[in-house]
């Protein structure tokens, strides 16, 4: 029995579509509420809330992307598939949390960590579902197997993902630009 991978990818971007909708929920509790500051001042006392929830937009919207990538090429899925791209929803399901923490919390470590773990965890399952998808005969249209070049592409960004983690309480978030260099696997033939 073919199992054919559209009712999961479409439930998958209804999932992501609602966590990237949560991320603007606390913006709108804050011009919610009554003040007599002008809009100019809103924005500029809560530039922390503003900050984290564009980075956190812009993130969900790569895993998004590289998920949809990703599954372009898959045929039918399998038991492990939907495990695993159910515990991938968890990761962006979860983010939207981090994300308010960092807006509220804007110097602590911890929150600093958290959220960047979370990004982790999301990306070393993506990898895992590139593997899966690469090793398991019929799930993909085509597929070279696990090839050196399919390791990489899987393996890159959980790696330098893991770096910024470590640099994190140094760099702060500036260590997710280290993501910039994940483009690279793609041209790792």
């Amino acid at each position: 029995m073919k199992r054919e991978p559209d009712r999961l990818v479409l439930f998958t971007d209804a999932v992501v579509a609602i966590a990237i909708t949560l991320l603007v929920l606390p913006l709108v509790e804050i011009t919610s509420e009554p003040g007599d500051e002008p809009p100019i001042e809103l924005v500029s006392h809560h530039w922390p809330q503003i900050f984290s929830f564009l980075l956190s937009f812009a993130v969900i919207a790569h895993l998004w992307f590289t998920h949809h990538q990703l599954f372009e090429n898959v045929r039918q899925y399998s038991v492990p598939l939907v495990v695993l791209n159910m515990a991938w929803l968890l990761t962006i399901v979860v983010l939207p949390f981090p994300t308010e923490l960092a807006g509220t919390y804007d110097g602590d470590t911890f929150v600093r960590l958290f959220y960047v773990g979370t990004i982790l965890v999301s990306s070393i399952l993506l990898a895992a579902l590139r593997l899966l998808i690469h090793s398991r005969p019929g799930l993909a249209r085509e597929s070279p197997g696990l090839t050196r070049a399919v390791v990489l592409h899987a393996v890159l960004p959980p790696a330098l993902l893991l770096v910024a983690f470590v640099l994190v309480p140094f760099t702060s978030y500036w260590s997710l630009l280290l993501l910039l260099l994940s483009p690279l696997a793609q041209r790792i033939r």
